[in-house]
């Protein structure tokens, strides 16, 4: 296992940490825990170097952390750096914020969590929070000693996760990145734009949901066969991660074996600045298979915003290019469901057209969006 620094906090973590929001399940209950089989995962992966491990209030129905608090007995919360996340949409009061986190310490079975995050962190969830006392409740969890660090997990545009870096002293955050998302969400340059402030910077959704791994267009399958060097397809998307110097941590949900053990071998030859020119080159050709396949050609430049029914165009859109790109309707779905507030869904269009008055690529966005609602509306 090789390990990085991260960010400002003196700490070194394993390139490769453990992602526990999707657990095996029994059932398929995403609520009842394979407790038996889980704990064999994790503990296998503490015992072979990985010591980052994250978690969620909301993961699981809320019993993620019930898992870790078990599994991480027997003196394996001494081994890792526990991150878990504040809940940024039940928080209603200031008061919530307490109860929250030592509902969490207790659920952890800890004196204390590593990292503590604010979850999923968009604008109208900052703008709650900040009225709320989220400074000042960092400042004396912290001083109470219950966190040692402070972080938060995005989901929005590039120039809100720019004001949420500069608002307060973060030690890390956490963005979606892979070699498709450069310039979705935080994109390479918040995580440069972070790395430069000082804070470390964890990458969730590294497989994009898996299919970069397992539903590979076979035009892509043959751009991987001819490097000279052979990776599976998980191994050169980790690999494109870990290629940056500012990435500390990747998470990785591991709930089989094969897929653990696959993790622990990439992650040994994991070096920054590793790849050459020739492979670069390779992942740029895949890019643009995946991109080839993508249904409406928005560039998210966001002439159509703000849209005078609330929805949030560029968003919907992407959303349905996921539908194309990856062949996957229910991840697709699930981030449409969880990330885009009621008003900011594809149904609210009233179909007045103003935005596609103003649309640069003349997409017909009314139609578009009727597709959305058509795919992944409820």
């Amino acid at each position: 296992m090789l390990y990085r620094k991260l960010g400002n906090t003196g700490e070194k973590v394993s390139i490769l940490g453990y992602g526990c929001m999707r657990l095996p399940v029994l059932d398929g209950a995403p609520g009842t825990i394979d407790e038996e089989k889980a704990t064999e995962l994790l503990r296998y992966a503490i015992d072979h170097g990985v010591n980052y491990i994250d978690s969620a209030y909301s993961y699981h129905g809320g019993m993620s952390e019930v898992f870790l608090g078990n599994a991480l007995a027997d003196g394996y919360r001494e081994k890792v750096h526990l991150a878990t996340k504040l809940s940024c949409k039940r928080v209603q009061t200031r008061e919530d914020m307490d109860r929250f986190l030592n509902e969490q310490l207790e659920k952890l079975r800890t004196d204390c969590v590593d990292f503590y995050l604010l979850h999923a962190v968009k604008k109208s969830y900052w703008e709650k929070l900040k009225k709320l006392g989220i400074i000042e409740f960092l400042d004396s969890a912290l001083a109470a000693g219950k966190i040692k660090y402070t972080g938060f997990s995005f989901h929005d545009e590039l120039d809100v996760f720019k004001e949420v870096v500069d608002a307060y002293p973060w030690d890390l955050c956490q963005i979606q990145l892979n070699f498709l998302d450069e310039t979705f969400q935080a994109g390479v340059e918040g995580l440069k734009y972070a790395a430069e402030k000082g804070l470390a910077v964890v990458i969730m959704e590294p497989l994009r949901g898996g299919n970069l791994a397992s539903k590979v267009p076979e035009e892509a399958r043959k751009v991987w066969d001819r490097a000279s060097v052979k990776r599976t397809p998980a191994e050169w998307a980790f690999r494109y991660l870990w290629d940056y110097p500012e990435i500390s941590v990747v998470l990785s949900g591991m709930s089989e074996p094969e897929h653990l053990k696959e993790n622990l071998r990439i992650a040994e030859e994991g070096d920054p600045n590793s790849l050459s020119s020739k492979e670069k080159s390779l992942i740029d050709e895949v890019k643009e298979i995946y991109r080839a396949r993508i249904k409406v050609n928005c560039t998210g430049c966001k002439y159509c915003m703000p849209c005078p029914s609330g929805v949030n165009i560029p968003r919907n859109l992407s959303y349905l290019n996921d539908v194309f790109m990856l062949d996957d309707v229910g991840n697709a779905r699930f981030q449409y469901g969880v990330l885009l507030s009621p008003e900011e869904k594809a149904g609210n269009c009233v179909e007045c057209g103003e935005c596609e008055k103003v649309c640069p690529q003349n997409i017909k966005i009314r139609e578009m969006l009727k597709e959305v609602q058509e795919f992944l509306g409820e």
